[in-house]
């Protein structure tokens, strides 16, 4: 089924309260400390290993099928990144700072601080076309209008949007570190010295691994697929979440539950699933429980369901294969609307 545009007014205004009340009843909202401890072992062994394959193989061509490996390997430090973010992990404000800036700024090279900032405002404000951030930073456009007032170079992007966008993707990484480059610079974080330093230290042991070890061209064509795979990886993450649902702009803005619920789209998933997606298959549960810790939101999954069938809101829930087909969908439909020939003369009037 298609995102839903029209809603029954009774799933707009419906309260919230009664869902997290039976939520958390059902104890979905505690800590769950053993799992994350499992977490932070394995995904400290899958990153150890795939560094140690790094060093063991030396010169080699077969180091590119190690920077698949390794992109893997930071995606899923992000996605625990992810969790330390919303307070899923660690009790304490402190504990979970230390942790994410570990895991943003030491071991991948991006601001904790910008990204807690970021993402924050993007939970409060899910597709909306003037406070979501990750609406403004893209180059994309995810409304008609936000596409006929392109111009120059995004006007051709994004009249080619859907074509581009898994090439576009391999920026991501990039784009992230820059974003939070200028934030430390501009000191829109708590601890810019610290969080600078940490990604420094990120980004000289990093190259220095590469280009000490590797020959000049293995260390650019393993920095350009590790770099490029692990933004498709993240791309690939986020994008089924909320592209091609429901966007909007000024104007009344509904209710906690229907805001969340109506913006946000469910990947139908087995245990796989979640372990790929690190928890945000479930992205209507996560949104409306943001610090709901990971492995809880299978469990939510079908009190939510009960909710919105109870309320008349529609919950929109398909398959991984048909979430990237609507997204690639209405970004061929938005381009669309995109300005063509830009900067051509208009044919004279006969």
């Amino acid at each position: 089924m298609e995102p839903t545009t029209t809603t029954p007014a009774s799933g707009v205004t419906a309260s919230f309260e009664p869902l997290r009340r039976a939520v958390r009843e059902a104890g979905l909202l505690a800590p769950r400390p053993a799992y994350y401890v499992q977490k932070f072992v394995t995904n400290t062994a899958l990153l150890a290993g795939a560094w140690t394959v790094f060093f063991l193989l030396g010169d080699s061509w077969f180091q590119l099928l190690t920077a698949v490996l390794l992109a893997f390997a930071y995606g899923q430090t992000g996605l625990l990144g992810h969790d330390l973010g919303h307070s899923q992990v660690v009790p304490g404000r402190l504990a979970t700072e230390v942790l994410g800036l570990v895991h943003g700024n030491l071991l991948l090279g991006f601001s904790y601080g910008w990204w807690m900032n970021h993402h924050g405002r993007h939970h409060s404000h899910p597709n909306h076309l003037e406070l979501d951030p990750d609406i403004l930073r893209r180059v994309v456009a995810f409304s008609p209008e936000q596409a006929r007032k392109s111009r120059g170079t995004r006007a051709f992007v994004i009249r080619h949007q859907a074509g581009l966008f898994f090439p576009l993707l391999t920026l991501e990484a990039f784009g992230l570190r820059i974003a939070s480059a200028v934030a430390i610079r501009r000191g829109a974080v708590r601890r810019p010295g610290t969080e600078a330093l940490l990604m420094a230290v990120h980004l000289a042991a990093y190259n220095a691994a590469l280009f000490l070890t590797l020959p000049f061209g293995l260390a650019l064509a393993f920095f350009a697929v590790h770099q490029g795979l692990f933004g498709v990886y993240l791309g690939c993450v986020f994008a089924p979440n909320h592209k091609g649902m429901p966007v909007r702009d000024s104007g009344e803005e509904p209710g906690w539950l229907a805001r969340q619920v109506l913006t946000s789209r469910n990947i139908r998933s087995s245990r796989p699933h979640d372990f790929f997606y690190g928890g945000l298959n479930y992205q209507i549960e996560h949104h409306l429980f943001p610090t709901m810790p990971r492995p809880n939101l299978r469990r939510c999954r079908p009190l939510t369901m009960a909710y919105c069938a109870e309320v008349g809101l529609p919950y929109h829930e398909v398959s991984a294969t048909r979430s990237y087909a609507e997204v690639l969908r209405h970004l061929r439909l938005i381009g669309g609307s995109a300005v063509p020939d830009l900067g051509r003369p208009s044919p004279a009037a006969p």
